[in-house]
């Protein structure tokens, strides 16, 4: 076969592709951490202390408003028909252990981390 693990297409796809450089999707599942929040100032001031060294579970089980913070704000492994599309398309753009800038969706603005 010769082919790679992902197949010879994924592989030549340029940089500016519709994947924008994520982690390829295993099993059509992601793992991703978030914190939830009601106003995008917070969503900021917590994206911001992730980037100046804060953890982001630490931070979501202070925080987050999902029953998720309890876990450090882990969700596990989902699919793509297991959330919101904005909340999709954020994790699957990022690299696993990446961590995204504020996503608006219906439920409020999530900080993700990638984590698988």
């Amino acid at each position: 076969m010769g082919k790679s693990k992902y197949g010879k297409e994924f592989q030549k796809k340029p940089t500016g592709s519709s994947k924008q450089g994520g982690s390829p999707i295993k099993g059509g599942k992601i793992k991703a951490s978030h914190i939830l929040v009601d106003k995008m100032s917070k969503a900021q001031e917590l994206y911001e202390d992730i980037l100046a060294g804060d953890k982001l579970e630490d931070l979501a089980r202070k925080f987050s408003t999902c029953p998720s913070k309890k876990r450090g704000g882990s969700l596990g492994a989902f699919s793509k028909n297991d959330m919101v599309s904005e909340f999709w398309d954020a994790c699957r753009n990022l690299k696993i252990g990446g961590i995204s800038k504020p996503v608006k969706t219906k439920y409020g603005y999530h900080i993700i981390k990638r984590t698988g």
